[in-house]
C-alpha cells in the first residue's frame, strides 16, 4: 500500500508553485504542489525478523496496512509524526534507515492498547513499538531507558546472588543510571522510616548492604542461569 501521509515526505521533496503549466494546461490551485521521485535501495531483507525476535514483534508480519493503529493512537491524536502503521509498514519492506528518522519518538508509546484492542489482524502494534524501542536501545540508537537500567541491575542481583536486597538494587540502579546516590527524598523516607520501623529491622537492612546476603548453596548456579540467559537471547536475535 502506498503511504501518502504529506507529514512522511521529506521536505526537500515537495515542490510547491505560485503559477503551473503542465503541457501547456495552467494546474495553478488544484495541482501546485508536486513530489520530486526517489529510488530507495537501501533496505534489510531480515529486518522484519530482526524485530520479531523481540517480544512483543511476533505478529509484525501479519499487518495489511488498514490504518486502525494510528487511527486509535492516544499519542498520534497529539503528534502527527507518531505513526504505528508507517513504522510497522517500514519494518516489513526493510527500510531501517527511514525508521531511524523517527527513532526518538518511537519510545513514546503510553502503552495504552487501544490499537492492539482495535487491530483485526492481531498484530498487537503496542508489542511492536516497544520490540522496536527495545532493538534501537539495545543496538545503541537511543540511549537505555531508566527501566532498561533497572532491569539489567534487578537481573544482575538475582543473577549473583540468588536474591535481592532492596537497597543495594535502589544503589547499583543509581550507579547504572549517573544518577546521584543521596537524593532528597531518600533522606525524607528514611527519615519517615525511622519513626515507623523497628529499630533491629533497620539494623538488619544496613548490615545487609555491607555484608551481602547470599542464597544457601548458590554456587554456580548463577553463572549457568546467566549463560543459559546468553545463549537464548542470541538464538532468538540470530535464529
Amino acid at each position: 500500500m502506498a503511504i501518502h501521509e504529506k507529514t512522511l515526505i521529506d521536505p526537500d521533496r515537495i515542490l510547491q508553485h505560485d503559477h503551473l503549466v503542465v503541457d501547456g494546461v495552467d494546474v495553478s490551485g488544484s495541482w501546485n504542489t508536486m513530489i520530486s521521485p526517489r529510488t530507495l535501495v537501501d533496505y534489510e531483507p531480515d529486518f522484519e525478523k530482526i524485530i520479531q525476535s523481540y517480544g512483543g514483534g511476533e505478529n509484525v508480519h501479519r499487518c495489511w496496512q488498514c490504518g486502525s493503529c494510528t487511527n486509535s493512537c492516544t499519542m498520534y491524536a497529539q503528534n502527527v509524526d507518531f505513526n504505528p502503521r508507517y513504522w510497522i509498514y517500514l519494518i516489513r519492506l526493510g527500510l531501517k534507515a527511514e525508521l531511524m528518522k523517527d527513532k526518538d519518538i518511537i519510545w513514546q508509546c503510553v502503552s495504552c492498547n487501544k490499537c492492539t484492542n482495535i487491530c483485526p489482524k492481531d498484530v498487537r502494534p503496542e508489542g511492536v513499538m516497544k520490540a522496536t524501542a527495545h532493538w534501537l536501545e539495545e543496538n545503541g540508537y537511543t540511549p537505555k531507558t531508566l527501566s532498561t537500567h533497572f532491569d539489567e541491575e534487578f537481573t544482575h542481583q538475582c543473577l549473583e546472588y540468588g536474591r535481592i536486597e532492596d537497597t543495594e538494587v535502589m544503589m547499583g540502579f543509581f550507579k547504572r543510571s549517573g544518577q546521584p546516590l543521596v537524593q532528597t527524598w531518600i533522606i525524607n523516607f528514611g527519615k519517615n522510616l525511622s519513626k515507623h520501623m523497628p529499630l533491629g529491622q533497620l539494623a538488619k537492612m544496613g548490615l545487609n548492604v555491607v555484608f551481602r546476603p547470599k542464597t544457601k548453596s548458590w554456587g554456580r548456579t548463577g553463572e549457568v542461569l546467566a549463560e543459559y540467559v546468553k545463549t537464548q537471547k542470541e538464538a532468538a536475535h540470530h535464529g
